[in-house]
């Protein structure tokens, strides 16, 4: 995807002066850089002393340990698959090559290289995450599990050859600062779990290569952080690797700069990105786990080296710790909202190590858990060693004696039923700071779960750059369980990760907790003289959730729409559709009564244009049924929808 120069325009609109100052001299560094690259300086008697204490590794579960070696093995032999594509090519890898479109990056100045034009460099994402190097600390880690000498080597292999391809402020890899920062803190754990192998000090410290390529990581990134309004996840990921690889590798005459100056920015915008009640701004889930995973590798790697850090960054990441805690369903999965794009801050584990498992469990080891927090019975790699570092303290913070429905400043609520109901209701911002990068077209939206799986179902993102038409439908209005008018989305897009108007939203009505039914009530102004208004009624006794919409003004043409889950089968007749889908054995099933006002059609798998998908995860899309009922509304006509969960058994 080439951005134009309408996009630069609408980009630039959504800034202020002193972020418009701030990328001019961004621009004019880059400008001088091409010509007069720094120079890192030399070092001599460097010492890694950042290492696990004592027993850290003993401390990791059998299942955990069997887990990840097994996934280093695959590694090992080649094989690993990112985005739902698969790579043969991991004994010996290209750097630059995207797998699914077969292309190559371009070499060249960093700054030149065109990586959002799919058509010249590939999928940047494809190529980025292998570069992440978080499968090196998987190697790493069964290194230091299991004493075997082959991950060693193999991880010794892929930096070297990293180091030497991909030289400082050339090509692909040295365009995004959350790369690099990412980057960082993969390295600072390579290189800690790597301790006990004698090559580990030729590999890092005594090596040239090396220290070249830590010292222009942290002068990159020093020198462009991510500014107003793209100061979301990405400044988080910055400051957090620049502050670990300042602490553990801190071997250079700017090292205390550096430090000092990641920390500031790590507490100033881990505030800034976190709203009170401890969800993340961008409302966006996946984006809440990455900023929290990444929050406490960085607070435990100060514990652990004895750096002081501010009472705040501790508060806020406790806090984001209570907030998952409280959102998620009885599988521990938080709701599907926003954009997601499978990024992790830390990896150490296997696969079938539950995510959201594994960071309630580093909370409940660095924090403390409440007695409302859902149970976590999975194990990992990353608690222990994470929790061995970190020094254990929720002393002095005012924490949730009960567990929270509704979070006002962010807008989320959710309502419980017996039997494992869970449904999100969206009444909050559009997202974070002025462009929302990461925020879908969905208020007013809501999301149904029974035992953890999905009946009305948040489609997911699917996809960022190179394929605009799945990226708008993903994103958009009629992608989401709400009111679509006059065909148009209720916040208007300017591009794949800017939003040029922001649909405001109130909550009028939160009854979250408590006995008897459970309510909610909120409305939007985006399709603006038009207001709509929607409500939602749970009763737990009945386990029958009611939504009736409302829309003021004109009337318009109407699209109501719910998406299935992908393991929900649908027999619409009329305006009823039952619903069945099976769950630990067991056939479940509910009736959907959709308005009769209406015109009901169910679609599943439709490609142009996109209609009836779900994706399980980044660049991975399956069909689901999505029901949509197309009339018109105006304001002497409400739509009611009731859906009710039969019996089980």
């Amino acid at each position: 995807m080439t951005m134009g120069a309408g996009w630069y325009l609408r980009r630039l609109s959504r800034m202020g002066p002193q972020e418009v100052g701030g990328r001019v001299g961004d621009a004019v560094r880059r400008r001088r850089w091409r010509s007069a690259r720094p120079q890192s300086p030399s070092v001599g008697g460097a010492r890694f002393t950042a290492v696990l204490p004592e027993g850290a590794l003993a401390s990791v579960a059998p299942d955990a340990a069997k887990r990840l070696v097994a996934e280093a093995d695959r590694l090992l032999a080649g094989h690993v698959e990112y985005f739902g594509v698969a790579r043969e090519d991991l004994v010996d890898p290209d750097w630059w090559y995207d797998p699914k479109t077969g292309r190559r990056a371009p070499w060249g100045y960093a700054f030149d290289v065109p990586y959002r034009d799919e058509e010249r460099s590939g999928d940047v994402k494809q190529i980025w995450e292998l570069s992440r190097h978080q499968y090196l600390t998987v190697l790493a880690a069964a290194y230091a599990l299991t004493g075997d000498e082959r991950y060693a080597e193999r991880v010794a292999a892929h930096l070297r050859s990293w180091w030497v391809s991909n030289a400082p402020l050339r090509g692909v890899h040295w365009t995004s600062g959350i790369e690099l920062g990412i980057r960082l803190l993969s390295w600072v754990w390579v290189r800690r779990l790597l301790d006990g192998w004698a090559g580990a000090p030729e590999l890092f410290e005594r090596n040239p290569d090396a220290l070249r390529q830590i010292w222009h990581h942290q002068n990159w990134l020093a020198s462009f952080p991510s500014r107003g309004s793209s100061a979301n996840n990405h400044v988080i990921a910055e400051a957090a690797g620049q502050f670990a690889a300042a602490v553990a590798f801190d071997w250079f005459p700017s090292s205390a700069a550096w430090r000092d100056e990641a920390l500031r920015s790590l507490d100033r915008n881990l505030r800034a990105n976190t709203f009170l009640s401890g969800l993340n701004r961008e409302l966006a889930s996946e984006y809440h786990g990455l900023v929290l995973e990444l929050g406490l590798a960085a607070l435990a790697e100060a514990d652990a080296a004895g750096v002081a850090v501010p009472a705040t960054v501790r508060l806020v990441l406790l806090r984001m710790t209570d907030a998952l805690a409280a959102v998620v369903d009885d599988r521990l999965r938080p709701p599907r909202q926003g954009d997601s794009d499978d990024g992790h801050g830390l990896v150490v584990d296997g696969p079938g190590t539950d995510r959201w498992g594994s960071l309630l469990a580093t909370g409940e080891a660095v924090f403390g858990r409440l007695d409302w927090w859902p149970v976590v019975t999975g194990t990992d790699v990353r608690t222990p060693l994470l929790a061995a570092l970190a020094r254990p303290s929720a002393a002095g913070a005012a924490r949730p004696a009960s567990r929270p429905g509704h979070f006002a400043d962010a807008g989320l609520t959710v309502l419980r039923g017996p039997g494992g109901i869970w449904c999100r209701c969206d009444g909050g911002p559009h997202g974070f700071l002025s462009i929302a990068a990461h925020a879908h077209a969905d208020a007013l939206s809501v999301e149904v779960r029974h035992d953890g799986v999905d009946v009305l179902a948040d489609p997911g993102t699917y996809c960022y750059h190179g394929q605009p038409e799945w990226r708008r439908y993903f994103r958009s209005t009629l992608g989401h369980n709400t009111l679509e008018l006059d065909g148009t989305d209720q916040s208007v897009s300017g591009g794949p990760f800017l939003w040029t108007r922001h649909a405001r939203t109130r909550v009028l009505k939160a009854e979250a907790t408590g006995g008897g039914t459970l309510r909610w009530c909120a409305e939007h102004d985006g399709y603006q003289p038009s207001v709509h208004r929607r409500r939602v009624d749970l009763d737990p006794e009945t386990r029958e959730l009611l939504i009736v919409d409302e829309v003021t003004g004109p009337r318009r043409d109407a699209r109501l729409v719910f998406h299935l889950g992908p393991a929900v089968s649908a027999e619409l007749t009329g305006n009823r559709a039952e619903l069945r889908w099976s769950a630990d054995g067991e056939d479940r099933s509910a009736v959907l009564d959709l308005p009769g006002e209406l015109d009901w059609r169910a679609h599943r798998g439709e490609e142009d244009p996109p209609l009836g998908w779900y994706s399980p995860g980044f660049g991975r899309r399956r069909p689901a049924t999505v029901l949509v009922g197309t009339g018109y509304a105006e304001a002497t006509r409400g739509f009611t929808t009731v859906l009710r969960f039969r019996d089980e058994g």
